[in-house]
């Protein structure tokens, strides 16, 4: 209700707002009235009773949330219009860029070659109408306007070239010893100020992985054999006389001790992460062969996130001097090639196809022609954005494509595109921008979710992570969005960067009208997830994203769990939310191309409300290690659940409250530890009594392989519980109540055992304890139980089948087991 605040007297008031503040300046206004309210002197029956003025403080807080509402619309409206500025600023660099690409097009064409000399005379007509109308007595500035002389610039400037960092001669503390897993090789021809740059910034940034720095000196002529021929942290090579940057880079690889090959420029920097990013992706991808580095200017400014190769064989560097953070150039993707400034090779590959190719001797595409050359083996080739390297550009070859080095860019340009003909067929040309950036996935989905995943903290977001991770092994390129508050959430975001998924978040675009209207088009499919959060966005993702088929996760069915909640405790504001939560995920299901949920009990109450036909089950999804830790060694209960989920407050309470006391009897010495991310002080307050309120962990691993038993004494929720699968996937047998283990279709005893009552529930825990035979009959059926239903391989076929029903072209899974 809108009610009018009284007027706070002069003496009161605190200073007036700034003019163009006048939202921020009402609501400190109303707090400040609220707080004199509390404070204010009482009569002695109001010390006595602790009473305020309720009314008054009512109408001061009610008039505060209205000066708030006012505020947040204000910040809205900001956030919007910068957001729109946004986008459009992005659009039209890339705008430019396509326009640039397209005149480089041209200058390179026949046509423009053989109209040259037309060009030229039009050139000397024009010179000759301006000595004509000097000779006449006629201002220049009365003739018509001359065209340049020259054709314009085919892109921006580059970003000049500043000086290396002054040399510390930092000492490299390598962890190679006598068995590098990865050859760092530097080909260096003078310039000895950046070669020491180059070295320092790898002291600084040291990476885990055992490696060897080889720098191999090409016949330099300055002080670099002075430098760094005594120093006994690199391995120093020099060639009597200069074979270029591929017959440098060849000698290097022929001494390298590691399994993986670092090709990294003098005339470069390295950032934290540098090297382990590559390597954890080679790791994590064995069906790869070569992954790059995002390369920055020293100035900040993006100088490569990946290489573009047209039909032609011409090339085009990815997000050039755009944003390095922009979303579009910052996740895991197949690329043409990446430049060899900073490339990470495995060496049996790079052997296998004779090193970099001699036919372009001294340089340049070399590096284009390995990428090529890799791909021709079966192997992918990968931009890997989480390793930032910052290059000079041009410290030893130069700039100009006309004169030295830097000319052989031009002249081998036509041996690439001899050798790589068939291929390159495919490549299209500049107008095929963006889409050439990222050319290879079978289809693209959009996912919409409240928040970014953070799998550390909750069960669900573990589901969505390993959803996108399948979605990227059936061929999709997954776009998400965390559509409640557009953040960056620091290395929950890189992560999914990291592993292929493009991330949206401000500044870049700050609403989803504005991603959809620039964005929506390009989708084959749409995943949106959480029925609150769906049904804000449905009509926009309708009417943006016409062509694509929209899949509605539940994550669980919020009305029932709700309603459960509202049962529980009889509260009838609870009722009243459960029914319209109810109406809202109801209509979403109806408006929707397919549904998901997590259980057949969800399935059966959907199919009984007449809307259960395109709704089909996906449980959780989890990876299950192969191997158990055994019984020996362990002791104690667990609880693992986040505590922004309102039934693990409950349960956690009433266990600690009703069961614990029983189970503490009969084993004085057990302790009970609650695992888990935002803990409340009614939880935290549980503490003692064998209770110990661990909190958040980010690695529940070493808790879960020293528990004896985990329990799930939930009294109401929906869909299935994530805390049992958790327990299954550990070899840790459980207890649970019959809300648990709802929608597992498990046997009676199966993996679990279950009970609803506190003295059944604490006669099982205490089973567990002393029945050696019992558990270990538990751990194995739960393992098992989870790699069938909820395994990374059944999940994926589940998903793969999904997908074709609705139209969208899946591609088969990489064959890791083949590559490897």
């Amino acid at each position: 209700m809108n009610v009018p605040a009284e007027p706070l007297s002069t003496s009161s008031a605190p200073t007036p707002p700034v003019r163009g503040d006048a939202p921020r300046g009402d609501l400190l206004v109303r707090l400040d009235a609220c707080l004199r309210l509390l404070e204010a002197p009482r009569t002695p029956a109001d010390q006595g009773s602790g009473r305020i003025d309720a009314a008054a403080l009512r109408r001061e807080l009610e008039a505060a949330g209205l000066a708030a509402a006012r505020l947040e619309q204000q910040l809205l409206a900001s956030d919007q219009e910068l957001g729109r500025v946004t986008a459009e600023l992005t659009v039209s660099r890339q705008e430019l860029a396509d326009r640039e690409l397209r005149l480089r097009e041209i200058f390179a064409s026949r046509s423009w070659r053989l109209t040259a000399p037309v060009r030229v005379i039009g050139r000397l007509l024009r010179r000759l109408r301006m000595l004509l109308g000097r000779v006449g007595g006629e201002a220049t500035s009365a003739l018509p306007a001359a065209a340049p002389a020259e054709p314009p610039a085919l892109s921006a400037p580059r970003p000049g070239r500043p000086p290396p960092p002054a040399a510390q001669r930092l000492r490299i503390a390598t962890l190679a010893a006598a068995a590098p897993e990865v050859s760092v090789i530097i080909p260096v021809f003078n310039q000895i100020p950046y070669t020491l740059a180059c070295l320092d910034s790898i002291a600084r940034a040291l990476p885990r992985v055992p490696f060897e720095v080889i720098v191999v000196d090409d016949a330099s002529s300055d002080a670099t054999a002075s430098e760094l021929a005594g120093r006994d942290d690199i391995r120093y090579l020099r060639n009597p006389e200069n074979l270029g940057f591929i017959g440098a880079c060849n000698r290097g690889a022929a001494e390298a001790r590691g399994r993986l090959l670092m090709f990294l420029n003098n005339d470069t920097t390295v950032e934290p992460g540098w090297l382990d990013r590559l390597v954890e992706t080679l790791e994590q991808h064995p069906e790869a062969g070569l992954v790059g580095s995002k390369l920055i200017y020293p100035d900040g400014r993006l100088q490569e996130a990946g290489g573009i190769v047209f039909a032609d064989a011409s090339g085009w560097n990815w997000g050039r001097l755009g944003s390095p953070d922009d979303p579009a150039v910052n996740y895991l993707r197949d690329v043409d090639y990446c430049s060899g400034a900073a490339i990470l090779v495995r060496a049996d590959l790079f052997r296998r196809l004779g090193g970099f190719d001699t036919r372009y001797a001294p340089a340049y595409y070399e590096d284009t022609d390995l990428a090529f050359g890799i791909r021709s083996l079966g192997f992918r080739v990968l931009y890997q954005p989480l390793s930032r390297v910052v290059h000079y550009e041009g410290v030893t070859s130069g700039t100009d494509l006309g004169a030295g080095i830097k000319r052989h860019q031009t002249l081998n340009r036509p041996r690439f595109l001899e050798k790589w003909q068939a291929d390159l067929a495919r490549h299209g040309s500049p107008a095929d921008l963006p889409a050439a950036a990222d050319r290879r996935p079978a289809f693209r989905m959009l996912v919409v979710d409240a928040t970014t995943p953070t799998p550390d903290q909750d069960s669900g977001s573990v589901d969505m992570v390993n959803l996108l991770r399948i979605v990227s092994d059936l061929g999709g390129r997954v776009t998400f969005v965390p559509e409640d508050n557009f953040a960056h959430a620091g290395r929950y975001t890189e992560e999914l960067q990291g592993a292929g998924v493009e991330c949206i978040h401000a500044p870049f675009f700050r609403t989803m009208h504005d991603f959809l209207r620039a964005r929506g088009a390009e989708f084959d499919v749409v995943l949106m997830a959480r029925g609150p959060h769906a049904a804000r966005h449905i009509d926009e993702v309708r009417r943006h994203c016409p062509q694509a088929p929209v899949i509605f996760d539940t994550v669980d069915l919020h009305f029932l769990r709700v309603d459960r909640r509202a049962e529980l405790t009889g509260d009838p504001a609870l009722r009243a939310e459960a029914a319209r939560l109810r109406t809202l995920e109801l209509d979403m299901i109806r408006r929707s191309d397919a549904t998901l949920v997590r259980s057949i009990e969800e399935k059966r109450l959907l199919d009984a409300q007449g809307v259960g036909e395109r709704v089909s089950i996906l449980p959780l999804i989890r990876e299950v290690p192969d191997r158990m830790p055994p019984r020996e060694g362990r002791a104690g209960v667990i609880f693992v659940g986040g505590f922004r989920h309102d039934p693990n407050v409950d349960a956690v309470c009433w266990f600690v409250a009703e069961v614990w006391p029983r189970v503490r009897r009969a084993l004085p010495d057990a302790v009970f530890r609650i695992v888990g991310s935002n803990v409340p002080p009614e939880v935290a307050a549980l503490a003692g009594n064998g209770v110990e309120v661990v909190g958040f962990v980010p690695d529940i691993a070493p808790l879960m392989e020293r528990a004896l038993v985990s329990v799930a004494p939930l009294r109401y929720g929906a869909g299935l519980k994530g805390k049992l699968a958790t327990s299954f996937m550990h070899g840790l047998p459980a207890v649970a109540t019959p809300v648990a283990v709802e929608g597992m279709v498990l046997d009676p005893d199966e993996a679990v055992l279950v009970a609803d009552d506190p003295a059944g529930f604490a006669d099982a825990v205490i089973r567990l304890h002393r029945d050696d035979a019992l558990w270990r009959r538990l751990a194995e059926e739960g393992a098992a139980f989870c790699r069938r239903e909820f395994g990374l391989p059944v999940n994926g076929r589940r998903i793969a089948r999904l997908l074709a029903d609705l139209g969208v072209p899946v591609a088969a899974p990489p064959d890791r087991a083949a590559a490897e």
